[in-house]
């Protein structure tokens, strides 16, 4: 029987395995896992830790799957492509098996960066969070009593939202921005009113700062953080959240090139360089469709297809990744914020010609009560007027994710900023107005691009402004 061997159990993994199964249920499918937990959302881990979502077990809407064997507490250690096995320490005892297979997907994810050269890292109450592991070590810190204080390194997706989850527990939080603004992933306008937000919810914010120590506090049971421009704080429990990056260690070994970010590189069918052996997910490149080459872009969105094609393609299948515009979305105490294409700032480095425009509309009509605004930045290109990009930021019940996923959907099909004010959107003034947010934005770039067209160099054809080309 023709043997799948999937190393990885999380998105994309589990991904792979499902549709692989769905398309030739004669395939033996096993899917190796490191730890025990098959399935789980680690993207739910702040709201695991806020207490928001009490029970761990909920982060997990099912971890056994009909005709595919999940073996938990496998680690994968190397990958022989030649003879087709995988070597594999199982459980506590650290005994080794030596599994085959026919075709391969590896699914290894992502691993927190570790800040080089920082003392301290290592120190007790200083924690990482990426896996289940990481969750429950500090829920368990967290559920000791003694924690009345955090500083969290870090103000990107988990840093933000780590530091709301902590405030939701009633505990003191700084949070360490080496970035002025934080939040990098969008552009500083927003970053600053994320910023106010934090500190309105009690958060002290420290910006532009790098930190360069972790130290035992004086009183021996807190850690003290000190870092460039005479920081320093001290607190019962410190978060480190610096980033992830491609976990390849496996890959690398067995001969596997990978890319200039460091992710495996694969196909649009996700095949490796070596015959036989998939990659998916947070460990391989994303294909951009803006920028038509590989990039590296790890979202738990992308996992889920890139897994999808993998498992297909690795029973016969011949399915391309259609690619990813960088999707991106996160709720931060009352306020939503998404992304999704370039900045103008990424836009410009790719040899477009960005203009960004930022408009407030209502989220509904204003007659309707509970009416609140939003802000949206439309980033399109000056000579072609297609759309490039968009970010949104405003209160967390106004839509803004699924006003995203509209500029999404223009960006995967090439449309123009202009092309978005034909899109039959729909209307009932509780939710929305005759014309939505997203095309109030839209209007809002073509007007300040048609003031431009007259001392436009060289000018722009009218006819075309805002529009895709055929």
């Amino acid at each position: 029987m023709t043997r799948l061997l999937i190393i990885g159990g999380s998105d994309a993994g589990i991904s792979a395995a499902l549709r692989a199964h769905e398309l030739d249920p004669q395939t033996e499918v096993s899917v190796l896992l490191a730890d025990e937990y098959p399935n789980y959302s680690i993207c739910g881990l702040p709201f695991y830790l806020s207490g928001e979502t009490p029970d761990h077990r909920q982060l997990a809407h099912r971890t056994a799957f009909d005709g595919i064997e999940i073996l938990t507490n496998h680690r994968a250690v190397s990958v022989h492509p030649a003879a087709k096995t995988v070597d594999v320490v199982r459980g506590a005892n650290g005994s080794v098996k030596t599994l085959r297979y026919d075709h391969l997907v590896i699914a290894t994810g992502a691993v927190p960066v570790r800040p080089q050269g920082l003392p301290g890292l290592d120190l007790p109450g200083v924690y990482l969070l990426h896996t289940m592991g990481d969750g429950f070590a500090v829920h368990s810190r967290l559920m000791g009593g003694e924690t009345r204080s955090a500083i969290i390194i870090g103000a990107g997706y988990i840093g933000v939202e780590m530091a709301d989850a902590l405030r939701h527990r009633g505990i003191d939080v700084t949070l360490v921005s080496h970035t002025d603004p934080v939040f990098p992933s969008v552009d500083p306008s927003f970053g600053r009113l994320i910023g106010e937000e934090l500190s309105r919810h009690g958060v002290r914010v420290v910006v532009g700062c790098t930190v360069e120590r972790i130290e035992a506090a004086d009183n021996r049971r807190g850690l003290t953080v000190s870092g460039s421009g005479g920081f320093t704080a001290s607190a019962d429990l410190v978060l480190v959240a610096t980033g992830a990056r491609p976990d390849t260690t496996l890959a690398a070994a067995a001969g596997i090139a990978l890319g200039p970010s460091g992710a495996i590189r694969v196909t649009q069918r996700m095949e490796t360089t070596l015959p036989g052996i998939w990659a998916a997910g947070d460990c391989a490149e994303t294909w951009h469709r803006i920028l038509q080459r590989p990039a590296y872009l790890p979202l738990g969105t992308t996992a889920h297809k890139q897994g999808r094609v993998a498992g297909e393609n690795a029973v016969g299948g011949e399915r391309l990744f259609a690619g990813s515009v960088g999707t991106q979305t996160v709720k931060v105490f009352e306020l939503a914020i998404a992304r999704t294409g370039l900045r103008e700032a990424e836009a410009r480095t790719a040899d477009f010609d960005p203009v960004t425009i930022e408009t407030e509309t209502w989220d509904h009509k204003a007659y309707y009560p509970g009416a609140q605004k939003l802000r949206v930045r439309v980033t399109g290109d000056r000579r072609t007027g297609r759309l490039l990009g968009a970010q949104i930021l405003g209160p967390w019940r106004s839509e803004v994710s699924k006003r995203i996923d509209v500029f999404a959907t223009a960006l995967f099909h090439g449309m123009g900023v202009e092309d978005l004010n034909d899109l039959d959107l729909s209307y009932t003034p509780p939710f929305g107005s005759p014309w939505d947010a997203v095309q109030m934005g839209a209007q809002a770039w073509t007007s300040v691009m048609k003031n431009e067209v007259a001392s436009c160099s060289p000018p722009i054809d009218p006819q075309i402004l805002g529009r895709s080309t055929p």
